[in-house]
């Protein structure tokens, strides 16, 4: 699998520093005074910790701690058309149209194997080229998820697998178009916005190369644009 030189999924699968079970002490500039899970699921794990404010001000932190990774991928057909899913997601109860995603279970399964099976669940495709886009915190402030983007190429076709939670319908548009719906909010959802930005400015990258303007790190070596 290729991507942007530097970097890949592999060297930062889970970057959070800690566990949510901690004990108390400092965090960064907060103090923890103690802690209490309140809620427990297969996906999801929240807690409340009474802590001291930078100003030393007490108060309380509530966080969720995701077990799995999210995972996001930009499939381009050889047309040039972004294969884009719909489907209903409970928690806005709105439907949606977004680039095909799902969930790594850490320690389980790599992200990139993780970004193999969600294409082929939610579209049927299977894709010849991978590139890695780059990672993502997805909501810093609460939560401790973290996710991997990944550009597919070289797509063949084949038939789906949705989860039994899934019900996906399939369509295909144009790059410029799906780009231009992310920046413009004809698309808010966060992965694909972030997603579609990450696979413009890879693509273009990519193109400077195959016209010689081929970028360098420290006058010695290709670099990445991240």
């Amino acid at each position: 699998m290729d991507g942007f030189p530097q970097k890949r999924a592999e060297d930062k699968a889970d970057r959070r520093e800690d566990n949510p079970e901690e004990r108390p002490g400092k965090v960064g500039p907060w103090t923890r005074l103690s802690g209490r899970q309140i809620y427990d699921n297969p996906w999801i794990r929240v807690r409340e910790d009474q802590v001291l404010h930078p100003d030393g001000s007490p108060g309380i932190y509530g966080t969720i701690h995701f077990k799995h990774m999210a995972i996001g991928v930009v499939p381009i057909d050889r047309e040039g058309r972004v294969v884009l899913v719909g489907q209903h997601r409970y928690a806005f109860n709105r439907y949606f149209w977004e680039i095909p995603q799902g969930g790594c279970p850490i320690g389980k399964e790599t992200p990139e194997i993780s970004a193999m099976r969600e294409l082929k669940e939610e579209t049927g495709f299977t894709a010849g080229r991978w590139d890695y886009l780059g990672a993502l915190e997805l909501s810093n402030s609460c939560t401790d998820e973290a996710g991997h983007l990944y550009l597919a190429r070289d797509l063949t076709a084949g038939d789906m697998q949705p989860e039994a939670s899934e019900e996906i319908t399939v369509k295909r548009v144009d790059f410029q178009e799906s780009y231009r719906l992310a920046m413009e909010g004809g698309m808010n959802e966060s992965i694909s916005v972030a997603a579609l930005a990450r696979a413009k400015y890879f693509l273009e990258w990519e193109a400077s190369l195959t016209r010689g303007n081929r970028p360098v790190k420290d006058g010695t070596k290709e670099s990445g644009p991240i």
